[in-house]
């Protein structure tokens, strides 16, 4: 199949990070995960007005609601990719929760999780997968 012809072809879905079946990306340094919301979920909610985060010091549990995005079209929980200790938040998106849409994998990050298992980041989607996750759905809606 040619990379033109995926429904997916339009989003910046990053080979370097892995993704949660609820549009999640990671980037796991260490023990630590930086998580935000793929291109494909910033883009599928429009222009972000609003975000809410967890404070530092809480422990989120892998599928577990931590935050709340807004958008002009929708609001939408954040789902913890993996489980562990919230140790820093993007303080900058309560002023400028449009980072999520100028640069969702950059100043658009969200938390910083001190994960307590490893293996959970393993278990998320590649890219591959999180493409395929995507295409689904998008079959799902036609």
């Amino acid at each position: 199949m040619q990379e033109g012809r995926w429904a997916v072809a339009e989003y910046d879905i990053r080979a370097e990070l892995r993704y949660s079946r609820e549009d999640e990306w990671v980037r796991a340094e260490g023990d630590r995960v930086t998580v935000g919301v793929s291109d494909y979920a910033q883009q599928q909610l429009g222009d972000v007005v609003f975000v809410e985060l967890p404070e530092v010091g809480r422990t989120v549990d892998a599928g577990e609601p931590f935050g709340v995005i807004e958008s002009v079209k929708t609001v939408a929980d954040l789902y913890a990719p993996v489980s562990g200790e919230v140790v820093e938040v993007n303080d900058v998106l309560a002023e400028t929760p449009e980072a999520v849409n100028e640069d969702c994998y950059g100043d658009g990050w969200m938390i910083v999780i001190a994960t307590s298992d490893a293996s959970e980041v393993e278990a998320l989607l590649d890219v591959e997968a999180y493409k395929q996750h995507i295409k689904e759905r998008a079959d799902q809606d036609h």
